[in-house]
């Protein structure tokens, strides 16, 4: 499985390496991650003077998983629209078809037994 690891910037960079160790902890199980590292958002400034570099893009799009951080930081904020960390977020998003992150939920034991009003039968 080839993962692509954009560790973006900001925390990004700081959490994106410690799941890096969680998923090299899994080959021991059998899982064999082929992890490829490209920049986004203000590291893809840094290192190609654009959010999205080509390289990144055709990195992702080969990737069977993309391992994304966070963009954005302030020292990008006064970069030009198409320059700025979110921008090459919304690209990629673009180009690959996607449209929503996987983000942690937490469920209220309060809720556990709630349903929408739509759900419900009258």
């Amino acid at each position: 499985m080839k993962i692509a690891i954009l560790s973006g910037d900001g925390i990004g960079q700081e959490i994106v390496p410690e799941a890096v160790k969680v998923l090299r902890a899994l080959s021991g199980s059998g899982f064999k991650p082929e992890m490829i590292e490209a920049p986004i958002g203000g590291a893809g400034v840094e290192a190609a003077d654009t959010p999205l570099p080509p390289a990144t893009l055709a990195l992702a799009r080969e990737a069977d998983a993309i391992l994304l951080g966070a963009v954005g930081a302030p020292q990008y904020h006064s970069l030009p629209r198409t320059k700025q960390p979110g921008f090459g977020l919304r690209q990629l998003r673009k180009e690959l078809d996607l449209f929503a992150n996987f983000r942690p939920v937490t469920l209220l034991p309060e809720l556990r037994d709630a349903r929408s009003a739509s759900s419900m039968r009258m």
